[in-house]
């Protein structure tokens, strides 16, 4: 029996060695296609079992104090509620804890890290402080990563788990085999029923006619609305991955959320994808996020500094927010660095109500509430986020 790279190679079953672990079915929402997964990390139910787990054990922190559902919430599409996400000791992140709602079919992860292209890859930054502007787990050196490693083997769950994966490993688990657990129980964070999903297949009553306006609205260029451009196809946000796509189409937009001094700046630690680029052209842009489950993920934009939907509509009907004073001053509709199309939308009172409507509708309940994705831990609190 070979180990290759978190894949195990079973041969000769019938002279006692342990039967492989059983293949992954998907249980996909009507019409979605089958997410991309690398071939170093294939979906096994031991991998996804065990990655559910430590999504929500705040022992692989430093101080035990946060987990990565500390800021990724099911009940808020896992996202968090608020501004900014705080790591253990108390630092707050300059940007906002995006939606994992379908996060297997991302391309690009984070908000302007273009580089981040694997769930894999991404889990460094919190756990390990790998590029990270703060400590968010603290797991940034040997011995703190030691330490959280014997609290995880000592727990018999995990070395039930690992064992299934690979005879063996139950014992010697490492921090490769826990990442990789962990990307793949988020790879089931799939959201495809909601009101809006249900009508479009044929449910005509599960949403008001407001929300079918509403979307019109959404997809169509009626009034300068330009909704569609960013936010289409299956998570509602340009730059979908899945199997059989010869490449994807990330893209990056400034929506002139600020304008400091006049000059196109935004605030420091916040600056966007110039911070991976250096282009000068990039201030200021960031990746197009989902608009699924929307309602549940405020606060909004990059840094969570729109606290509800219809301040966000209201934003885009100006075509950019006016911060009037402050350290922050500055009319993002004159941004000289925002995207074109973000003109401004003029929308009538009624209008405005139906295109909220048409992001409500998109919430999806049985996704929130989905026990697959619950916290496993009520029994211990302190394990929880």
């Amino acid at each position: 029996m070979t180990r290759l790279r978190g894949l195990v190679v079973i041969g000769l079953v019938g002279l006692g060695c342990a039967p492989a672990e059983p293949a992954w079915v998907w249980s996909l929402p009507p019409g979605f296609p089958t997410p991309l997964v690398p071939a170093d990390n294939p979906m096994r139910p031991a991998a996804v079992e065990a990655g559910r787990l430590l999504f929500f054990d705040k022992r692989l922190s430093a101080n035990e104090t946060v987990s990565c559902a500390s800021c990724h919430r099911p009940e808020h599409a896992f996202s968090d509620p608020r501004r900014r996400s705080v790591g253990l000791w108390g630092d707050e992140h300059p940007l906002s804890a995006p939606s994992l709602a379908n996060v297997a079919y991302v391309a690009r992860l984070g908000w302007a890290t273009p580089e981040v292209t694997s769930l894999e890859q991404q889990a460094r930054a919190p756990l390990f402080g790998e590029g990270a502007p703060i400590a968010e787990m603290g797991l940034d050196t040997p011995a703190l990563r030691a330490e959280a490693l014997a609290r995880l083997r000592a727990d018999s769950r995990y070395r039930a788990l690992f064992e299934r994966l690979e005879p063996g490993l139950g014992a010697s688990f490492d921090f490769d085999d826990v990442i990789r657990a962990i990307a793949s129980f988020e790879r089931t964070l799939l959201s495809g029923t909601s009101s809006m999903d249900r009508a479009l297949r044929g449910e005509v009553t599960a949403v008001s006619n407001a929300a079918m306006r509403g979307r019109r609205l959404f997809n169509e260029h009626v009034e300068g609305s330009v909704c569609h451009h960013c936010h289409n196809g299956l998570t509602l946000a340009v730059g979908s991955r899945f199997e059989g796509m010869a490449f994807d189409e990330t893209v990056y937009v400034n929506v002139g959320l600020y304008n400091l001094g006049g000059t196109g700046a935004y605030p420091p630690g916040a600056e966007g994808l110039v911070r991976a680029t250096g282009s000068r052209e990039d201030v200021g842009k960031f990746r197009v996020p989902t608009m699924r489950n929307v309602a549940k993920t405020a606060p909004y934009m990059h840094d969570g500094s729109v606290e509800t939907l219809a301040e966000v509509m209201a934003i885009y009907q100006r075509g950019g927010r006016l911060i009037e004073s402050g350290p922050l001053a500055g009319d993002g509709k004159l941004n000289p660095l925002k995207d074109r199309g973000l003109g401004g939308m003029t929308l009538s009172k009624e209008q405005t109500a139906d295109l909220l409507a048409y992001l409500e509708s998109l919430t999806d309940e049985a996704f929130l509430n989905d026990p697959r994705f619950q916290n496993p831990f009520p029994e211990e609190a302190s394990f929880g986020p």
